[in-house]
């Protein structure tokens, strides 16, 4: 459960880094790099994130709710923040 606690805060991080800094880089100062970079990053931890959110349903008992609760906080911008301080802190 610690894990994932960490995974949250990374996923999130990398995704605000993408959304908040890497495209406008590349939108506004035509520099893709930031994106190649940063997106795999964020792709991977997303899908870690989501992984150890389905094991934690089996193994420590985090509800099914809770865990869909968690992977549409991933999809959202300060999502796994709210996410880990509401729900994972529970745990």
């Amino acid at each position: 459960m610690k894990m994932l606690r960490f995974i949250s805060i990374l996923e999130g991080t990398s995704l605000l880094l993408l959304l908040f800094i890497a495209v406008p880089l590349k939108r506004l100062m035509d520099m893709p790099e930031y994106v190649s970079i940063i997106g795999p990053i964020h792709g991977g931890l997303f899908i870690l994130f989501n992984i150890l959110l389905m094991l934690s349903v089996s193994r420590y008992g985090v509800s099914s709710k809770h865990a869909l609760i968690g992977f549409v906080a991933s999809l959202v911008p300060f999502g796994s923040y709210v996410f880990k301080a509401k729900i994972l802190n529970k745990y």
